[in-house]
């Protein structure tokens, strides 16, 4: 489980079909082979590491559901590990299992992001998402875009304060929303 707090901003080494690997300057010592780590909110699992270079694998279907199939070397991504059970909880429970992308509309601080209309039903104003991993609370929710309201620490120590519109995002909706709606549904057939 991740929380959506971004620990470093690595660095894109390289992507090929298979694997990425990513520069992690000082952590990839604390890291081992099998380890979960979230790459723009993205959960992957550790295979390699290399120095300072984290390898990990990634696969066809999360290519399709994520921004990692157009990242190349030199980039920078938002990088967190997960938490262990008794961790304080400062952002909200993520699980690095990206649902879709969505499309910068409107540049930060008052970013706004377009989203495929099927999931509107996941978001409420002050809710919870998360995009390229980042915990954020919407400020406004429409049919197919909403907004958040990044704070400049987090401009600073994330991906969010260079995304220009048009960047494509990766968005995790909130967890809890979906089995809510999944049991409602369920209850309802």
């Amino acid at each position: 489980m991740f929380t959506g707090i971004v620990e470093h901003l690595g660095e894109v080494a390289f992507v090929d079909k298979n694997r990425v690997g990513i520069v992690w300057e000082n952590v990839a010592v604390e890291l081992n082979v099998g380890d979960s780590v979230a790459v723009n909110g993205v959960c992957l699992t550790v295979v390699t590491i290399d120095g300072p270079i984290v390898e990990m694998d990634v696969v066809d279907e999360t290519y399709d559901r994520s921004n990692l199939g157009a990242l190349v070397a030199g980039d920078k991504v938002n990088l967190e590990r997960p938490r262990a059970l008794g961790e304080r909880l400062d952002g909200h429970i993520v699980q690095g299992h990206v649902d879709t992308v969505g499309y910068v509309v409107g540049e930060a601080p008052n970013l706004w992001v377009s989203f495929p209309k099927e999931y509107a039903k996941y978001l409420v104003t002050k809710g919870s998402i998360t995009i390229d991993g980042v915990s954020l609370t919407l400020v406004e929710v429409q049919d197919d875009r909403f907004s958040v309201a990044i704070i400049p620490h987090t401009l600073r120590v994330t991906t969010l304060g260079v995304r220009r519109v048009g960047d494509m995002v990766n968005l995790e909706f909130d967890v809890v929303a979906k089995y809510v709606e999944k049991l409602v549904s369920f209850r309802a057939s």
